[in-house]
């Protein structure tokens, strides 16, 4: 996977997400960062697809914090948008879908503790590019590298 890409569309980053998804496993997390409107969503669609699944069940869990989608492996999709400064995250059950053997998406992660980041880790940083174009640049983490 390139480490930076510059998509034209949400048909483009749908596309990327769904190669991301060959490079995933049982037990993969994906960390997403961005802004409101940078393409979280529609990226864990093109994951989605990716894994096998129908990108159209996937809908951004921004009341519920989790949704979880049943295949080979199980997409759990979480959004942390709605969780608040100093709230406590363990609630939300992260640490069982961090070692399950489903994939886990995490939109808004930069809501998540730096020591609640699991190793290994995929993160993902959105930016707008312009109109319909977003900036998708990747970092991978191992157990083996500096936490955060």
């Amino acid at each position: 996977m390139p480490e930076e890409v510059q998509t034209a569309s949400a048909a483009a980053t749908r596309a990327w997400g769904s190669r991301l998804a060959g490079h995933l496993g049982q037990g993969s997390v994906v960390l997403l960062f961005g802004e409101l409107g940078a393409g979280k969503t529609c990226l864990v669609k093109g994951i989605a697809a990716g894994l096998g699944l129908d990108p159209r069940r996937v809908h951004s869990p921004s009341f519920i914090m989790v949704n979880l989608y049943e295949g080979e492996p199980p997409l759990n999709h979480v959004d942390l948008y709605r969780l608040e400064e100093g709230e406590d995250f363990s609630d939300l059950g992260l640490e069982e879908l961090f070692s399950g053997t489903g994939v886990t998406v995490v939109e808004w992660a930069e809501r998540l503790p730096v020591r609640a980041r699991p190793l290994p880790r995929w993160e993902v940083y959105l930016e707008h590019a312009g109109a319909d174009s977003r900036r998708l640049r990747l970092r991978t983490l191992s157990a083996g590298q500096p936490f955060g």
